[in-house]
């Protein structure tokens, strides 16, 4: 039988294509989470864009109040004849914004403007309240947009999901006996020495189901309960730990054999840590998956952590290593009801 596609990748990731969707709307009502959730290419389009358009917009602006004003026909007399641009100055023209004179100047000045270089060749008189008024406007456009654009830089830049990539699951996940139950395990570890803060971890099953009335579920997450060295769902993640699951009778993974363990082509495990980055305060998560040919049966992961001189040394370059261990060729179910007989 053909494998099905992961829900959740190896990385992380989830495998899922939203299709069809008619309130395309609703992602414009959070303009700021939209553009972060955008890929780098994108936000940096719209980054130069909302600079570019926001100046062309104003440097249109201005050169409508000089040309309604007839500031540009005085530059172009001044241009022409200094003497009499001169005496057109010292008869009492007073330009709106000097030194304005094409739609190129009037361009570069609204540059000025809203990033507040100033080079001191073109500035605002007094001459025309409407001028006051768009300085006045486009200064508050332009806070806006940078704080908005910059903003999201800053978020793009530190998402949380950036911190998980420093969290690691083993490749695979094994069945073996503890304290004389079935257990499925897997180890996780921190590779950064910044811990993380208040961490929780659980797991689901993913599978295919059918309920009695025929209704198909394809993608029904069952939680599973699981047990960690600290107890509960919160994990002290200073060192690499074992997470195990005890296969009881409310187990998924009640009736599964090693016989049969290949077969379950359905069977998909998720893992998910949860914490807080100790050096951000910003909640993280990270995600991993185990499908069935992806679980060791009868085998145990070899131990990492040593002490050396004075502290405790953890050796990642094992981290995935496993040995097999005696482990019955049988599922939870008939090793309880042998023992329940003996």
């Amino acid at each position: 039988r053909e494998r099905r596609a992961r829900f959740v990748g190896k990385n992380g990731t989830c495998n899922v294509a939203h299709k069809n969707i008619r309130e395309q709307g609703r992602f414009l009502q959070d303009v700021f989470t939209t553009l972060v959730d955008l890929k780098w290419p994108h936000t940096l389009l719209i980054f130069t864009m909302s600079f570019l358009c926001s100046w062309l917009l104003f440097g249109m602006v201005w050169w409508l109040i000089a040309f309604a004003h007839g500031d540009l026909d005085h530059s172009t007399r001044l241009q022409r004849d200094p003497v009499e641009g001169a005496a057109g100055s010292a008869a009492g023209f007073v330009p709106c914004v000097t030194s304005i004179h094409s739609f190129t100047s009037a361009f570069l000045f609204s540059i000025e403007v809203q990033v507040t270089i100033g080079f001191g060749g073109r500035m605002v008189t007094e001459e025309c309240p409407a001028a006051i008024l768009v300085l006045i406007v486009q200064n508050i456009v332009g806070l806006v947009i940078n704080a908005i654009m910059l903003g999201c830089i800053f978020m793009k830049t530190s998402q949380a999901h950036r911190r998980a990539e420093t969290l690691i699951f083993s490749k695979h996940a094994v069945i073996a006996l503890r304290e004389g139950r079935l257990c499925f395990m897997l180890r996780v570890g921190d590779l950064r020495k910044s811990m993380i803060i208040s961490a929780t971890i659980r797991m689901q099953v993913v599978k295919k189901t059918a309920s009695l009335e025929g209704e198909v579920v394809p993608l029904n997450q069952i939680d599973i309960q699981m047990e960690n060295p600290v107890g509960g769902n919160s994990i002290f993640l200073v060192s690499p730990l074992i997470i195990y699951h005890v296969i009881d009778k409310n187990s998924p993974l009640y009736d599964i054999s090693p016989m049969n363990l290949h077969h379950h082509e359905d069977l998909e495990i998720i893992v998910i840590l949860e914490g807080v980055v100790e050096t951000t305060g910003i909640t993280t998560q990270a995600r991993t998956s185990y499908l069935a040919d992806e679980i060791l049966w009868g085998q145990r992961f070899v131990p990492i952590v040593a002490e050396e001189d004075g502290r405790y040394s953890v050796d990642y370059s094992k981290f995935g290593n496993t040995v097999k261990v005696p482990t019955p060729s049988c599922t939870a179910r008939q090793l309880e009801e042998d023992e329940s007989i003996m």
